[in-house]
């Protein structure tokens, strides 16, 4: 009897240190994540991101551990945040604007609201999310936004009036599409990693953006002339989201180092937002590029000429059932504070 106890008891103790060797194994091992980017490597965006993948897997430990594919190589841009919703990749960043009219809140943001830098643009932008959360974004994890400071209008020819600009054909997207319409260009959607290709072989002659694509995106090669319109400066809203399946299956204090993180790195996109500007600045300005300041009658002339855009975007917002005049009210009260 006593043997047969024993004997049991062995087989008991086998049973359970084979179960409990793949649920230990499990726990041991790293928790792996894709991050589709579209900024190339030697964008200051696309270091940044990777230094917040870093970053996460410093706080856990080693827990996880972050595989970036940036320019577009697992997801373009255009496809990115599909990309993330079916769970091509785990983590995304992208812009909005490439998908018209996907996001109706968001699109607010992108306004020429006149937003002085990439920091404020991009705290804004965050602020604006935490106190709305629109369901259009239900269906990721969204774990922080940036936006660039003011876009600026980059050509192969000098713009010094309105007049100027009439019939020009212009790389726009979003509601950027909307100002070049109203200040007399011809708007010609396209995402950044195409722009320098159809800038240098003149199927656009300028293209709308924030002075650091002039050395990000290498555009200060193919162009001659900025226009420093800044009083209508309107900035592109950037998201970096995970897939919601994913996002919940991460222990409570994984969720919490990336909550932690996110919240760290709003400023420094914002801040690189605005070193990348500097730099941009330096190397238009090396080639022998112009940059052009508006004078005040002319900026007023602008300001005039965008401002059914931002009415419009109200108007229709309210017309959905969403709070336009509060959004504009909101993104204005942001941006002075």
């Amino acid at each position: 009897m006593r043997k047969l106890l024993s004997t049991v008891a062995v087989l008991l103790l086998t049973a359970t240190l084979l179960t409990a060797a793949p649920a230990a194994h499990a726990a041991d091992s790293p928790i792996k994540l894709t991050y589709s980017i579209f900024f190339p490597p030697s964008h200051g965006q696309c270091q940044a991101a990777v230094a917040w993948a870093e970053e996460i897997g410093k706080r856990t430990n080693g827990r996880v551990q972050i595989q970036v594919f940036p320019a577009g190589t697992l997801t373009k841009a255009k496809q990115c945040y599909d990309g993330v919703v079916s769970g091509i990749s785990d983590i995304g960043m992208s812009v909005f604007a490439y998908t018209r009219g996907r996001f109706p809140v968001m699109e607010a943001l992108d306004l020429p609201l006149g937003y002085p830098s990439g920091l404020v643009a991009t705290r804004a932008a965050n602020a604006f999310y935490a106190k709305f959360e629109p369901k259009e974004l239900a269906q990721v994890k969204l774990l922080y936004l940036h936006a660039h400071g003011p876009g600026l209008l980059h050509t192969k020819r000098p713009v010094n009036t309105m007049a100027d600009m009439q019939g020009m054909k212009i790389r726009s997207t979003g509601l950027s599409a909307k100002i070049v319409e109203k200040l007399g260009g011809v708007p010609v959607a396209m995402p950044q990693p195409s722009t320098y290709e159809a800038l240098q072989k003149g199927v656009v002659e300028g293209t709308f953006g924030p002075i650091e694509v002039l050395k990000g995106w290498k555009q200060g090669e193919v162009i001659q002339s900025t226009t420093d319109c800044r009083g209508v400066g309107y900035t592109t809203a950037m998201f970096v989201v995970m897939n919601r399946g994913k996002w919940e299956k991460l222990p409570a204090d994984v969720q919490a180092v990336f909550t932690e993180v996110s919240r760290e790195y709003i400023d420094v996109h914002g801040r690189t937002w605005d070193k990348n500007d500097e730099e941009g600045l330096a190397f238009t300005l090396s080639r022998g590029n112009q940059v052009i300041p508006l004078s005040d009658t002319e900026s007023g002339r602008w300001k005039g000429a965008v401002q059914p855009i931002i009415d419009n975007y109200v108007q229709s917002a309210n017309s959905k059932g969403l709070a336009g005049d509060d959004y504009i009210k909101t993104l204005r009260e942001l941006i002075a504070r």
